[in-house]
C-alpha cells in the first residue's frame, strides 16, 4: 500500500509518498520549513500545504514531535505551548479533510527502523533515539511498540532534563566540536543502559550521518547502529503507522 507520510519537526516538516511494505519512497520528498511560532494554526496550514503539493486524497500519516496519546498533544514538547491537549489528528482532518494518523515522531521512526532497517530480526529490547532540535526515543521489546517513551525527558545531575544537554540543536547553539558533544551523549546512552539493559540503540537524527565521526568518544557498553533510513525513518514510519491504525 502507498501512503503518504509527513514527519513535523522544529526546523521542516518533510513528505513522500511511501511503499509501506518495502520503505521506498515513491516520490522526491518535499520539505516546508516549520513556521515560527509553530502554533496548531499555522503547522496545519502547513500540513494542508503539503497535501495540495502532493495531490493526496487518502488517509495520512503524521510524526509528531511530541507525546501522543489516542491522537491526543499531552506535552507541548519544542514546538507551542498551544498544542498542550490539542486532539492532533482531528485537527489535521479537519483542515485537509483527510483521516489522519499521528504518533510520536521516534516512535514512528523506530517502526520503521525495527521493521524494515537497523533494527530487523532483533529481538529483545531495542531503543530509538532521534537527535534533532531535542531527544526523541522508542521503546520496542521483541519488535512490539511500547509507546511514549521520553528518555529525552530524564534528568541529568543539574536538575534540567537531559535533551537541553545532548540535543543537537544543543550542540549549535553552543558551538560544541564533535567530541565535546559526544561525550555528553555517550552520558544519555549510559543512562539507558542502566535502566533498559537494551539489547540494541538505534540513533537516527541528522547527526547520525556523521556517527563515524564521533562513535570513538562512545564509551558505553551498548550495541548501536545508526538508521537505515536516516533522517527519512519518521516519514516511512508515518506511513507504516497509517496502514497498521486503518486496516484496523
Amino acid at each position: 500500500m502507498n501512503i503518504l507520510g509527513i514527519d513535523i519537526g522544529g526546523s521542516g516538516i518533510k513528505a513522500a509518498i511511501v511503499d509501506t511494505k518495502t520503505g521506498e519512497l515513491l516520490s522526491e520528498r518535499h520539505r516546508i520549513p516549520t513556521p515560527k511560532p509553530a502554533t496548531p494554526e499555522a503547522i496545519s496550514k502547513t500540513v494542508k500545504e503539503m497535501i495540495h503539493f502532493f495531490d493526496w486524497k487518502k488517509e495520512v500519516g503524521c510524526s509528531f514531535p511530541t507525546t501522543i496519546v489516542d491522537g491526543t498533544c499531552i506535552h507541548s514538547g519544542n514546538l507551542s505551548t498551544k498544542w498542550l491537549n490539542i486532539k492532533v489528528d482531528k485537527l489535521f482532518k479537519k483542515e485537509c479533510k483527510l483521516p489522519f494518523y499521528v504518533g510520536n515522531d521516534a516512535d514512528l521512526a523506530g517502526l520503521a527502523e525495527v521493521n524494515l532497517g537497523a533494527g530487523k530480526n532483533e529481538n529483545g529490547v531495542i531503543i530509538v533515539i532521534t537527535i534533532g532540535t531535542g531527544i526523541g526515543s522508542g521503546l520496542f521489546f521483541n519488535q512490539q511498540l511500547i509507546p511514549n517513551l521520553e528518555i529525552g525527558k530524564m534528568l541529568h545531575t543539574d536538575g534540567k532534563i537531559i535533551e537541553y544537554f545532548t540535543a543537537d540543536s544543543v550542540r549549535k547553539k553552543e558551538d560544541l566540536s564533535l567530541k565535546q558533544w559526544a561525550i555528553r551523549f555517550d552520558t544519555l546512552l549510559d543512562y539507558a543502559r542502566i535502566v533498559f539493559s537494551p539489547s540494541l540503540i538505534v540513533l537516527g537524527g541528522g547527526i547520525s550521518k556523521k556517527y563515524d565521526n564521533f562513535k570513538e568518544h562512545l564509551t558505553t557498553d551498548v550495541n548501536v547502529k545508526v538508521a537505515e533510513f536516516k533522517n527519512n525513518a519518521g516519514i516511512i514510519g508515518a506511513a507504516m503507522y497509517a496502514k497498521q491504525k486503518h486496516k484496523n
